[in-house]
């Protein structure tokens, strides 16, 4: 009797849960249908992989270089499969993905190297997003004026502590809301844009009119990030995404987690209402809980949209970027005219995913319209000339089922975004209806010392 089943190697959510759940000393088994790691996130190689996945004829041509040179995300936290647009928050204080790979020592299998830039787009190009006093000043984003307003409100924020008054210049945080605190400041709406999408890094601007002491942190957040590795505050693992399940699932492993690929599902076996198994092959794999994505439970999800992503390979830098290696860009609403951000993640041949001298830049967004890709063009005008695209749209699932009385654990669809921060609240969110208790990153410390020493190296 397993007390985990995790159906699919599914991807990132559910193989850091499993890790999670090994060393918490639960018994885990893992099963999926493909005969790779990381289901829809997972890092596709050789590059004729990737052609035949998106069903393109014929084979790479000899530009490319070497097939097995290229690992291809597909959904990336940015060059993944349903969202090759991951990119890790890199504090490792407070991001919540990081501590989670510090806590439990999978760092020991995962190598990174930093994002070299952070970018925004204000009409018609690209601007390095400014963080820090020496920035706001050098920065073209604003006029003379506004880049000594954005210096204070800059400083106002670093400085901020809410359990010290004085730092706060009569700002209430839990009352005085963020677009209260932009207008202290008489900072414009384009500030207001790349500030709340390119530093805070929220979807939309709900957070304007809403205590402003989450936002603060964010900025904060970010802007440490950026002085603790220099170039940006963004991470990415060396080989591509699929790095990271992998780790997990070496670390569930250690823990006496077992696997199975290849594995075609046939039933979710019930009993008065509640999971007690997994059919598979003729095999029942007995189980006290499931976790699963939505593909493995279409009855007991919903749709709540779609995303669509342009994995686009280049053999040249994104232009106004400097010419670096890698980086990241948010095209804010604002600018054009949609209700959703639009992300690039570029990352190279520096990162080992690439042949020499080639580009895998990942475009991704919301779905608004019957044209999809007519609204990712402001993203792929940025790119151009584009050496191959991958296209691909993806319908996005929520749970109905939240898997109090089933005991079937649902994660949700990956979204748009090019950070970690929305999957690891869903872990949480679904660590807690399947514990009844809060994710504790400090009970997490204590089981890894226990089984690894107080050794941090």
């Amino acid at each position: 009797m397993w007390d985990i089943v995790k159906y699919k190697w599914p991807s990132h959510v559910e193989c850091i849960l499993s890790g999670i759940m090994s060393v918490n000393g639960k018994k885990v088994l893992h099963m999926d249908r493909n005969s790779y790691y990381g289901g829809d996130s997972a890092s596709i190689t050789p590059l004729e992989d990737v052609y035949k996945r998106f069903n393109l004829p014929g084979s790479p041509p000899e530009s490319m270089g070497k097939g097995r040179d290229w690992n291809v995300d597909l959904k990336r936290y940015n060059i993944n499969w349903a969202t090759i647009k991951r990119i890790l928050r890199s504090d490792n204080d407070d991001c919540q993905l990081v501590r989670m790979l510090l806590i439990t020592q999978v760092t020991r299998y995962l190598d990174f190297k930093v994002v070299e830039g952070s970018f925004v787009y204000k009409k018609p190009k690209i601007h390095k997003v400014p963080s820090t006093e020496t920035e706001a000043l050098a920065s073209s984003l604003m006029g003379l004026f506004e880049k000594r307003r954005f210096r204070k409100f800059l400083v106002f924020v670093a400085n901020f502590d809410e359990n010290d008054p004085k730092t706060m210049e009569g700002v209430d945080p839990k009352k005085t809301t963020m677009r209260e605190i932009y207008k202290k400041f008489d900072l414009g709406q384009e500030v207001m844009d790349f500030t709340g999408h390119s530093l805070a890094l929220y979807r939309t601007d709900d957070y304007l009119d809403q205590p402003c002491m989450e936002a603060i942190n964010r900025i904060k957040l970010y802007s440490e990030s950026l002085a603790r590795y220099g170039k940006s505050p963004y991470l990415y693992p060396l080989y591509g995404l699929g790095e990271l399940p992998q780790g997990f699932a070496r670390l569930s492993a250690i823990y006496g987690g077992t696997y199975m690929l290849n594995k075609p599902i046939e039933e979710i076996v019930m009993e008065n209402g509640k999971v007690v198994g997994v059919k598979s092959e003729g095999e029942i794999a007995r189980c006290k809980q499931l976790i699963c994505d939505p593909s493995y439970v279409m009855d007991r999800v919903t749709k709540v949209g779609q995303v669509i992503r342009a994995i686009c390979i280049l053999s040249h830098p994104i232009a106004n970027t400097g010419d670096v290696n890698s980086c990241q860009i948010i095209i804010p609403q604002n600018q054009v005219n949609r209700k959703h951000d639009i992300y690039v993640c570029m990352i190279s041949f520096a990162h080992n995913v690439a042949a020499q001298g080639k580009y895998i830049a990942i475009v991704s967004t919301t779905v608004e319209t019957g044209e999809p890709e007519k609204e990712i063009k402001p993203a792929l005008d940025l790119l151009e000339p584009i050496e191959q695209k991958f296209v691909s749209i993806s319908d996005q699932y929520a749970p109905t089922d939240i898997g109090t009385e089933s005991q079937i654990f649902i994660s949700r669809s990956y979204d748009a975004t090019t950070h970690f921060e929305t999957t690891c609240d869903d872990i949480k969110d679904i660590y807690k209806r399947m514990t009844g208790s809060e994710f504790d990153f400090a009970e997490m410390e204590r089981k890894k010392k226990d089984t690894f020493g107080d050794d941090d190296s």
